[in-house]
This record gives C-alpha cells, structure tokens and sequence, in this order.
C-alpha cells in the first residue's frame, strides 16, 4: 500500500509557489526603487563619462551572471531602445577558445583576468556579476582593473561578499536568493543601459 504522505511534507500548490515568487519579486523591487536610485544613476555617469572619454565597457561573471554580461554587452553594442552609435563593450565570458585555454594552461580563476590584462586601459568600466560576490576568478580580474585605472562596479547579492571591498561602486540586490538576485541584476543592467542610451543618443557618431 502506497505510504501517506503527510500534509506537511507535501508540494504546495502551483500557485502559491507562483505567488510567493511575485510577492517576493515585488518586494525586491520595491526596495531598489527606494534605495537604489542614486546608486543606478551613479554606475549610468559612469560609464556615461567613460565612453565620451574613448572608453570601453567590460563584464563578466558565471553561469547566469555569465549569461547577463552577455546581454549587457548586446545592448550596448547593438541598442536598448534608441537608434544611436554603437558603444564599445565586451562580454568576457563568450570567446570559448580564450576561457578554455586559460582555464587549461593557467586556472579558471584566471580566465577573466588575463582578459582584462589584455583589454583593460585606464578609465575603463569593469563590471562584475556575481550572486555571491565571492566568486574567485571575478575577483581576481576586478583586483587587476584597479590596478590599472579602470571604474570598478560590482552587482552582487546578499553581503555582497569578497566583491563589494574591489568596487568602487557596489550595487548589492536587496535579497539573498538566486533568482531574486538574478532578476534585480537584469532590472539595473536595463535601467543603466536606457540611461547611457539617452545621455548619448544625440553625441556624434
């Protein structure tokens, strides 16, 4: 006979996981619209200010952060919602003969690193991506770019981890899960992006 499962033990319904994901969402963003305003206009100058300077952008991170440094990169390149130049930036997460090479000749903790021992220049941005704020091979490539003279930004979560200490400006998402980190972080990649978009889409080509 099959054994009972106990009414504690059971999956919740459908729709109060849906829910308690949105109310969370809502609360996530609630707090960035409170608190995190000045921070967002602030990482937007930024990298506003770098490219009339000749700059370039460059992001990385891991797995879904990966994936977001990506994204960031496209709207910059290609464009978020305004026709205007095409603004330099590199994902540093997409050359796979680059990350494995260096993976294998030196160690994963150094595939962002020596990426931006080749590209980085002074007055650069360097964002890095990392729910934890502890990955390894962001913060070894985030202690370079300093050193170097770039603009240090850091989108994390929770305490914002070994990260928050190499940026200069830390946007911490207000919450220590995942997926609610994850979904901050794309929140201020496209605020920041429609921002530089707008500061930018009338300088000349």
């Amino acid at each position: 006979m099959p054994q009972r499962v106990e009414e504690e033990d059971a999956v919740p319904p459908m729709k109060t996981t849906i829910e308690s994901a949105l109310d969370e969402h809502a609360r996530v963003a609630g707090r960035l619209r409170e608190d995190f305003a000045g921070p967002i206009e602030d990482a937007a100058r930024r990298v506003v200010a770098c490219y009339r300077a000749g700059g370039k952008v460059l992001v990385m991170g891991n797995g879904g952060s990966a994936a977001d440094s990506q994204h960031f990169a496209a709207e910059l390149v290609g464009r978020y919602r305004r026709e205007r130049r095409a603004l330099p930036a590199l994902a540093l997460t997409t050359d796979t003969s680059i990350l494995t090479a260096v993976a294998n000749d030196y160690s994963f903790a150094d595939v962002f690193r020596r990426q931006i021992e080749a590209h980085v220049r002074q007055g650069d941005v360097v964002f890095g991506l990392s729910t934890s704020g502890n990955s390894e091979n962001v913060c070894r490539a985030l202690e370079l770019a300093r050193q170097r003279g770039a603009v240090t930004i850091v989108l994390a979560g929770g305490s914002g981890g070994r990260m928050r200490e190499l940026a200069d400006l830390a946007l911490i998402a207000p919450s220590s899960e995942t997926p609610r980190i994850q979904e901050a972080h794309i929140a201020m990649i496209h605020i920041i992006c429609d921002l530089v978009e707008a500061e930018l889409a009338a300088d000349p080509a």
